[in-house]
């Protein structure tokens, strides 16, 4: 069976050779600022995944549920 590609035919044409805007890498002051931020106790700390609701009321009563701190009683 012959290989669908040909490894050894040369790169005909490069479409594109797109990088990375220079505003796209974040400055040590806006990292700081991230890394602070990530660390204050009313950060909301809500695992990452696909959350399904019946209604956006659900939704909002769940977010307050998970983003509010509980009180240490």
């Amino acid at each position: 069976m012959d290989p669908v590609v040909n490894i050894n035919d040369p790169v005909g044409k490069v479409v594109g050779k797109r990088r990375p805007a220079s505003t796209l890498i974040s400055s040590p002051q806006e990292t700081e600022a991230k890394r602070q931020w990530a660390t204050t106790p009313f950060f909301p700390r809500i695992k990452r995944g696909v959350y399904r609701f019946k209604s956006h009321e659900e939704a909002d009563q769940w977010l307050m549920d998970h983003s509010i701190p509980k009180p240490a009683n």
